[in-house]
């Protein structure tokens, strides 16, 4: 177990090239041995009993943990679920620490900027190109927002990366692992493939945490 590690046992409610597949190349860089249990999202075990009531919006990533004292928790959030993973882990030095506010609030804006503004970008593009019925499917919704991602998000990050390796300067951090999710969750769409995007896409792909955490993609069903 990771140096210092107050987590015992650690469990991952997976589905392949997910938001749970950040966490899992998190759990993988801090080398805190976890189990991945795999739920078939896309063919409705999300909406089974037995996982509704681990986590009653029925999505992945959950993430059980057991600490060393003896207490448990379940996490729901997967941005929550990388800032605190990464606090927990602090000589990994993937977060700054509060004597470094800068730094840390840097990190701490690209993770929350990745689970909530980037995540509902894209998740509204996958729902009604791919999920709802199509008598409901709306592509003014979907070229909305493919212009966002266009217009807004991409000279964002191509200007933050033009600058440095990483999502947040010259050393990889816990956002990273968020955004490589993200990432190629965009490029999945066209967007993302060239220049500073694509060059930061194969210093993700080439660590040995996201070769471990995506070697299921092959198994994703659109």
């Amino acid at each position: 177990m990771t140096q210092s590690s107050p987590i015992d046992q650690a469990t991952l409610y997976h589905y392949p090239l997910s938001r749970s597949a950040r966490v899992r190349m998190l759990l993988i860089e801090l080398d805190i041995p976890h189990e991945v249990r795999r739920v078939d999202v896309v063919r409705g075990e999300g909406l089974s009993p037995a996982f509704m009531a681990i986590n009653p919006n029925h999505a992945v990533p959950v993430l059980q943990l057991r600490y060393s004292d003896g207490s448990e928790q379940t996490l729901l959030e997967s941005g929550a679920m990388i800032i605190h993973l990464a606090d927990l882990h602090p000589h990994a030095e993937l977060i700054p620490p509060i004597s470094d506010p800068v730094a840390r609030g840097d990190v701490l804006q690209m993770v929350a900027f990745n689970a909530s503004h980037l995540d509902t970008i894209l998740w509204n593009i996958r729902l009604h190109r791919d999920l709802f019925p199509k008598a409901v499917r709306s592509e003014a919704t979907v070229q909305f927002n493919m212009d966002k991602l266009e217009r807004e998000v991409l000279p964002q990050l191509e200007a933050r990366l033009s600058r440095h390796d990483w999502i947040c300067g010259n050393t990889f951090t816990a956002a990273d692992c968020i955004m490589a999710q993200n990432l190629g969750w965009m490029r999945s769409y066209g967007i993302g493939r060239k220049g500073a995007l694509r060059a930061y896409a194969k210093r993700l792909q080439a660590r040995p945490s996201w070769q471990e955490a995506y070697s299921d993609m092959r198994e994703f069903e659109r």
